[in-house]
Order: structure tokens, then C-alpha cells, then sequence
């Protein structure tokens, strides 16, 4: 397993100053994030469509958790980023990726960071390129969150959990920084192997989830034979690429996970939006293929889905 460091919490480590970050597409994570990281204190600037951004700018973000709470955060709203900021999240759909990064122009970050958390493994290439490789950050958030209306936020699962792969001190501030807003923190030293961990476990719960319209415990009961054999799938070729993964630990994962939990492109494909078949299955089945590994239930769910 690669080392890591314990969660962070605000109890025992000194809570950052007021930092200001942008989050770039206040959704269900984005949204929840921006709430909780403007009630711990700092400035937070939403960057959202105008219609959007004006419903942020009048009545804030409303959350309801069992975790968190039920509260209302005041947040600041906009179209495009027009000030420097000391970290963006970017926490859009794969599929928006491109549009929105209009909304935030390169040499307001010259200063800050970029800290994606989008499914897939495959965009951090797209922001490097943008922002600069020394000002993007790999993560990975696990929650099920969702945006059931302009500034409403269901935060549905026991845990907000995120790992920062980082390795040089000047970036561990943005550790203190999510964990003072709640968020279980972790730093792990590899990016790769830390997008390949969460990749292994998202691609099962997505596509068997929506391929079968059934929440996870479903799953569980009624295609227990198909999600381990997809975990066996993906843990492999996350391997492969680097990460510790073992299929018998995301099977426990899946097994404690509430019934009805809902993948995002499940609940996606429920309201007839754009699916992130591509950033989630269309990379699983690249990196199969520049390693050989064999993967026949993603190339048929994929196949299935993309027939739809």
C-alpha cells in the first residue's frame, strides 16, 4: 500500500487563514464544498451560469446532510473569474470540462492552485496544459452529493472524504484548508496510483448502476456475480497502472455503502443528461488495452451503455 498520513481535522491541526477559492461548477460536490468551506469561514466565489449564479448570489447554497447539518452559506457568484484566488476546485462533469474552463483565465492562478475533482484520470492532462503542471493538483473526492436545484445541495452519504497527492510542504496548506471546511483529508505522495484507486472503484458502481437502473444495493442482491467479476476487471488494470488495489477491500466498500445509493451518471442518465461514459469506461478500456489486460464485462456494459 503507499504511505499515506493520517485524515486531517480541524481539532488537531491550525485552521489555515481566510483563504478566497473559486469553485467552478457549484453542482452537488462543488456545491457542497462551497457551502462548507464559506461556514468555516473563507471567501468563496461560485462560477456558474448566469441564471445560477444569480440564484447564489441571492439566496446562497442550501444544504441538507446528516453529516453536516442542515444550513444556508452565503457565497459570492459569477460567470467568469475575475480576480486572483489561492485555489480553484474544479468540479464539473467530465463532459463540461472544456466549456468551463473559459470561465477561469490561466493567469488568475498564477498565484493559486487548481484542485480537480472530477471523475475519470484523464483530465488532468487537459489542466496542466492550461494552468501549468506546479498549479494542478490530483485528488480525488469520495461523497454522494447531488444538486436537486440551483443552490440546493442532498448530501446523501455518512462521509465527505478526499485525498491530495502532494509532495513539497508549500502545498499542504490546501490540506488544512478542506479539512477546516470537514472534509476528511488525506495527502498521499502518488497522483497516478490515488486516480487509479478511486477509477477502480467508480467504474463498477456507474456502469452496473446505470446499466441496470438499480441503486447499489441492488446491485449487491441482484448482480452480486457481475459486480465482482467487474471489480476483479478494474482492480487489475488499476494495478496495472500503479495504484494497491484488491478487489475483496472494494467489495467491502460497496457492501457498507447505504442501499439506495445512486451513482452520479446513474442519476445523470435518470434526468437525460449527458453520461461520462467516456472519462469513466472509455479510459478504463484504454488502459486495459495498453496493458493487455483482458476486461470482457466493461467492453460489453460499455457496448450496452453506449447503445442506449
Amino acid at each position: 500500500m503507499p504511505h499515506t498520513t493520517p485524515p486531517l481535522s480541524s481539532g488537531s491541526h491550525p485552521l489555515p487563514p481566510r483563504s478566497t477559492v473559486a469553485v467552478l461548477g457549484p453542482g452537488g460536490i462543488g456545491g457542497l464544498l462551497a457551502a462548507l468551506l464559506s461556514r468555516a469561514g473563507h471567501r468563496v466565489i461560485c462560477l456558474a451560469t448566469e441564471g445560477t449564479a444569480r440564484t447564489l448570489r441571492r439566496s446562497g447554497i442550501r444544504v441538507h446532510s446528516a453529516q453536516f447539518g442542515d444550513f444556508t452559506a452565503a457565497v459570492e457568484a459569477d460567470t467568469v473569474l475575475r480576480e486572483p484566488v489561492d485555489l480553484c476546485l474544479a468540479t464539473v462533469k467530465q463532459t463540461a470540462l472544456a466549456a468551463a474552463l473559459d470561465r477561469v483565465p490561466p493567469r488568475l492562478l498564477d498565484g493559486g492552485y487548481v484542485l480537480p475533482l472530477l471523475n475519470g484520470v484523464e483530465h488532468l492532462d487537459t489542466l496542466r496544459k492550461r494552468f501549468g503542471a506546479e498549479r494542478v493538483v490530483p485528488a480525488v473526492v469520495r461523497v454522494e452529493s447531488t444538486r436537486t436545484a440551483p443552490g440546493v445541495v442532498e448530501h446523501g452519504s455518512p462521509f465527505l472524504e478526499i485525498d491530495l497527492a502532494l509532495r513539497h510542504e508549500p502545498h499542504v496548506p490546501l490540506a488544512a484548508l478542506l479539512a477546516s471546511a470537514g472534509a476528511d483529508t488525506r495527502v498521499v505522495p502518488d497522483g497516478n496510483a490515488v486516480l487509479w484507486a478511486k477509477l477502480a472503484f467508480l467504474a463498477p458502481f456507474a456502469l452496473l448502476t446505470t446499466r441496470y437502473g438499480l441503486p447499489i444495493g441492488g446491485i449487491r442482491s441482484a448482480r452480486r456475480e457481475e459486480l465482482v467479476a467487474l471489480v476483479e476487471e478494474t482492480t487489475a488494470v488499476s494495478r496495472a497502472c500503479g495504484a494497491s488495489t484488491d478487489a475483496t477491500g472494494v467489495l467491502a466498500r460497496y457492501d457498507a455503502f447505504p442501499p439506495g445509493s445512486k451513482s452520479s451518471m446513474q442519476r445523470d442518465a435518470e434526468a437525460g443528461r449527458p453520461l461520462e461514459l467516456d472519462a469513466i469506461g472509455g479510459a478504463l478500456l484504454r488502459a486495459a488495452e495498453r496493458h493487455g489486460i483482458p476486461v470482457p464485462l466493461a467492453e460489453r456494459l460499455m457496448a450496452e451503455l453506449e447503445g442506449r
